[in-house]
């Protein structure tokens, strides 16, 4: 096994994913890479790989995510407390 839980995601799968993601948010409104590349100021063919092989910097997937009204989930990351079963969450609201 590679080191991840069976029920979760590796970074590949995951990146892939996000691409999917970023790339059906500009297909909805309705940008081309090129339009997204002047509006997000990452590079076209920056834009251009990462839908073609999901490998991106965290820098410019900021930056896309801003041009595609999207920043707001980035602030959500790492920011929820994960609980490993009920009992800790009852602990946690007495």
């Amino acid at each position: 096994m590679n080191g991840f839980l069976l029920d979760q995601k590796s970074p590949p799968e995951l990146s892939k994913i996000i691409m999917g993601n970023v790339k059906k948010r500009r297909k909805e409104l309705k940008l081309s890479q090129i339009e997204l590349a002047k509006k997000s100021g990452v590079s076209f063919g920056s834009i251009k790989r990462f839908e073609n092989t999901a490998q991106i910097s965290l820098q410019s997937l900021i930056k896309i995510a801003i041009a595609l009204d999207s920043s707001e989930e980035f602030l959500k990351l790492f920011s929820q407390k994960k609980y490993s079963s009920i009992d800790e969450i009852i602990k946690r609201e007495k």
